[in-house]
């Protein structure tokens, strides 16, 4: 079996009046650029990359760069052009888009050597150790034309908690940063009191303050028991990681902004995080995030990976969490004390909701685990065809 081509899809999906915000931009559409790399025998494997910024420089080095090396390979060692793919871009692609590449290819490969075997992905790893996987919702980002108003926003939060609530969520991730730090946290306040105690509830700024504010932050909102605090400083600055975590009892969160182990390492080594994101569409693709959790489990660092895509992207966050053991073990595991969770965005996205066929929905807070061969999914070519901006082809 050989690799006889490989297609990039950019596809961008408007939102119209469903415009949102977080700390950093407003978003009026959602993107997603798939990847299907097609064999000589006729299998088909889908990925995802490019989940930041432009997708366009990152179709552009599938094709220029990547394409040249794969093509004519045998699809069924992912982690074999893995490296490859790697070494030939080290000197200059070791964080970003050339890293985004990878990643989607990855996933591709990974989809192409299940099917070929006729097993899902997590079964190539040893066994998924649950059937599904406990979902939290993130949410609760700024709306409409004018987001910075704090009165609109609170009562916007409000709504938007008691509903994610209502629908069986069990954890809840609002958005903080946009706003000033006293407005952010009576908006963090309002949210508590309108979920009740039961519901877990996280906080994200975005890195969208400095240290020392994000500190602060953290001191104020302890009282409402705020589980992880995602994003509180640029990803860059880890010392200001390692500040934010010394000031508080609230668990820091961060890594969806880094790539591949070799970026993990240094948050881990020092400390600076009680929960690392890896996003397998960025961070370097299945391969790499598994390589990720495993250095993560050494440190005793609990690995729940960003998900920020289509369903392709879905997909490959189930198959991987299905494969982390419950850390540490008890006899009765507990999202999120000793279980992982997927992240399931709840804004509108027709990429996540229509790109799949069936789609993947959660139930009573949970999503199966796929069981089909590779990521066990279908796409749906006329939703495909609707949203596609640009295809390239390299064969």
């Amino acid at each position: 079996m050989r690799i006889a081509g490989i297609d990039t899809y950019i596809l961008k999906a408007p939102l119209g009046a469903a415009r949102f915000w977080s700390s950093q931009a407003g978003f009026d559409h959602r993107k997603a650029l798939l990847v299907r790399v097609e064999t000589d025998n006729g299998l088909t494997g889908w990925g995802e990359g490019g989940q930041y910024g432009p997708a366009e420089p990152v179709a552009a080095t599938i094709h220029s760069v990547f394409a040249p090396l794969l093509l004519g390979e045998d699809p069924r060692r992912p982690e074999v052009l893995w490296e490859r793919m790697y070494t030939h871009t080290r000197d200059f692609g070791r964080k970003g888009s050339v890293i985004e590449a990878i990643s989607g290819i990855d996933v591709a490969l990974w989809d192409i050597l299940g099917q070929s075997l006729g097993a899902p992905v997590h079964a190539l790893w040893g066994g998924a150790f649950r059937e599904s996987v406990p979902v939290y919702a993130t949410g609760l980002y700024y709306r409409g034309e004018h987001p910075a108003d704090p009165g609109a926003s609170i009562a916007a939060a409000r709504q938007e908690a008691r509903s994610l609530a209502d629908h069986g969520f069990p954890a809840i991730k609002m958005k903080v940063g946009l706003l000033a730090p006293d407005q952010e946290v009576a908006r963090v306040a309002a949210v508590r009191a309108e979920i009740g105690g039961e519901i877990l509830l996280m906080v994200d700024a975005n890195h969208a303050w400095p240290a020392h504010v994000a500190a602060r932050f953290a001191r104020r909102i302890e009282p409402y028991n705020i589980y992880w605090f995602e994003e509180p400083v640029v990803p860059e600055d880890i010392d200001g990681y390692v500040q934010v975590r010394n000031s508080s009892g609230i668990a820091i969160a961060g890594g969806e902004c880094e790539y591949t182990r070799h970026g993990f390492r240094e948050l881990l080594a020092r400390g600076a995080v009680d929960i690392v994101q890896p996003d397998i569409c960025a961070s370097g693709g299945l391969s790499e995030a598994r390589r990720i959790a495993a250095l993560a489990s050494a440190y005793n660092v609990q690995c729940f990976p960003h998900v920020w895509g289509s369903g392709v992207a879905i997909a490959a966050g189930l198959h991987f969490v299905s494969t982390l053991p419950p850390a540490p073990h008890t006899a009765a595991p507990l999202a999120p004390y000793n279980l992982p969770m997927l992240e399931w965005d709840a804004n509108a996205n027709p990429l996540r909701t229509d790109l799949l066929d069936p789609p993947l929905v959660p139930s009573a807070g949970k999503l199966a685990v796929p069981r089909g061969a590779g990521l066990g999914i279908r796409i749906n070519e006329t939703v495909l065809e609707r949203y596609c901006q640009s295809r390239l082809t390299s064969a």
